[in-house]
């Protein structure tokens, strides 16, 4: 019963978020790929907030989302191919696809039960202080490859604790390893530090039993290594195809800024944007005691560490929540870039919380829970924590009456486009606005109406560059100031005498 009520908690906790939250930029490429869709071309014309739902709507089959992510994307394809078939069953929106990250979630904290169970560590605990990372939640309730990821390498991790005396053992963890890079690259760090820990664990235990058959270690290393090599022909035929999609997608690599960013990240994995909610002094004070403790929480496993599991075990768990971020800094000096995001990092926290719930006394794991439970609740309702379609999607709603509202394109016309058309009514009239455009061409396109909204989304390169053009169309004498809000200007257009330029011609 305990670890039926944890389960169903989890599952409600993570479905609320799913709810709760803002859409998402990045999540617009699943829901635009699986519809069939990938890249949309935004003309000139007015378009609805409808029509760009209806274009999410479609069903991309196997080979067409397979060609479309090797011209445009980033990505494998297990996870897509995955959720074309979810949303065909459970519906188009964007809280259908989430859930598809809230079941692969749930299986996650109970294969983490599975381990713990084998191992001698509290289930409950491990669970709750599992669910409680920020990183596990917010990763576990987005239309993304992350969750689905996170559960075949689990699963391996499992396979490999579990069933580490079966024959097939090996090979099964190995494939299921391969198979989580094939629904997200980044797990290969996982699955990397899994395939090391098995050539260091047998080597320590040849040396304390020299009598163990060397030739079964070997084969069982073999067999581990072949389940995860059958996956990586599909990776290198995508990854070869997609390596210049995203160039300048991150800043450049830098020894100290990366490493501040990788401890900032590491600790909202665990406790959120806490600091967020805050201001001043406050501010800092929270980030230094949040700081002080992600610090004990590390010393605390260290002074512990003969009573987590068995050698092996621990060996394993350490391995695999320390790969994420070894990974990452890794990945930035050889790519020369800084790809140091929160939702990389949640790789490590089922690890993470087996540990934690091994390693802290009662007391502790008590306050850890407490502070997350707060985390969590900012996670589904603090706008700090979200991306601003929503907010923005809301107060141009009760801004815009009979107007247009004008958007930045963006990058590709996906993310900002995508996820505010999602939060709008159906009717709601959008222009949208790319880098190219210039004053007058905006003001030529937007003259059939008395009133322009301006969304100022800048979440891209492209978009923040457009967005200065978007303020200087409306800089002109035919147009006045009429209101703002969140992320929007609001303009009428000048009809009276005064006005003696025609709209949308003037230089």
């Amino acid at each position: 019963m305990p670890f039926l009520s944890v389960l169903l908690v989890a599952a409600l906790l993570l479905a609320g978020v799913a709810w709760l939250r803002s859409a998402e930029y990045d999540e617009q490429y699943t829901l635009f790929l699986t519809g069939g869709v990938a890249r949309p071309i935004w003309g000139s014309d007015v378009i609805t907030a409808g029509n760009v739902q209806a274009l999410q709507s479609g069903r991309a089959g196997f080979f067409t989302i397979a060609r479309d992510l090797r011209a445009t994307d980033v990505h494998p394809p297990l996870y897509f191919w995955t959720i074309a078939e979810w949303r065909g069953l459970m519906g188009n929106s964007l809280v259908a696809a989430r859930l598809a990250s809230v079941l692969f979630s749930v299986v996650t904290l109970g294969l983490i039960a599975a381990i713990a169970r084998s191992v001698g560590i509290s289930t409950v605990a491990a669970m709750l202080l599992t669910v409680g990372c920020y990183g596990f939640a917010y990763t576990g309730a987005i239309a993304r490859a992350f969750a689905m990821a996170q559960m075949l390498s689990v699963a391996g991790v499992a396979v490999l604790i579990i069933a580490r005396r079966r024959p097939w053992s090996s090979f099964a963890a190995g494939t299921l390893l391969g198979a989580a890079t094939f629904t997200n690259y980044l797990a290969a760090f996982v699955a990397c530090a899994a395939l090391l820990h098995t050539v260091v664990a047998r080597g320590a235990a040849a040396r304390q039993s020299p009598h163990l058959d060397g030739d079964c270690r070997v084969a069982a290393f073999l067999a581990m290594t072949v389940g995860f090599v059958v996956w990586l022909p599909g990776d290198l035929w995508f990854f070869l195809a997609q390596r210049q999609n995203r160039v300048g997608q991150f800043a450049p690599f830098e020894v100290v800024p990366a490493l501040a960013r990788l401890v900032q990240y590491s600790a909202a994995n665990l406790f959120g944007g806490l600091p967020l909610y805050l201001n001043g002094v406050v501010r800092t004070a929270s980030t230094m005691a949040l700081a002080v403790l992600s610090v004990s929480l590390v010393a605390l496993i260290v002074r512990r560490w003969h009573r987590i599991a068995t050698p092996e075990t621990r060996l394993l768990l350490v391995m695999t929540a320390a790969a994420p971020p070894i990974g990452l800094v890794l990945l930035g000096v050889v790519f020369d870039n800084s790809p140091v995001e929160l939702r990389y990092l949640a790789f490590a926290t089922p690890f993470v919380g087996l540990l934690l719930a091994a390693a802290l006394p009662r007391y502790a794991r008590c306050a850890v829970l407490a502070i997350q439970a707060i985390a969590l609740i900012g996670l589904m309702t603090r706008p700090e924590t979200m991306q601003p379609a929503r907010a923005t999607a809301i107060a141009v709603a009760s801004l815009v009456h009979d107007g247009v509202v004008l958007l930045p394109h963006g990058n590709d016309g996906v993310g900002i486009v995508g996820a505010f058309a999602i939060e709008s009514p159906t009717t709601l009239r959008l222009l949208v606005i790319g880098q190219e455009e210039t004053p007058a061409a905006i003001r030529a396109s937007a003259s059939r109406y008395p009133r322009v909204v301006l969304a100022l989304l800048g979440q891209d390169a492209a978009s923040r560059a457009t967005l200065p053009i978007m303020r200087q169309a409306f800089a002109d004498p035919c147009w006045r100031a009429a209101g703002a809000a969140l992320n929007v200007l609001v303009f009428d257009r000048n009809c009276g005498e005064e006005c003696a330029c025609a709209a949308g011609t003037s230089p």
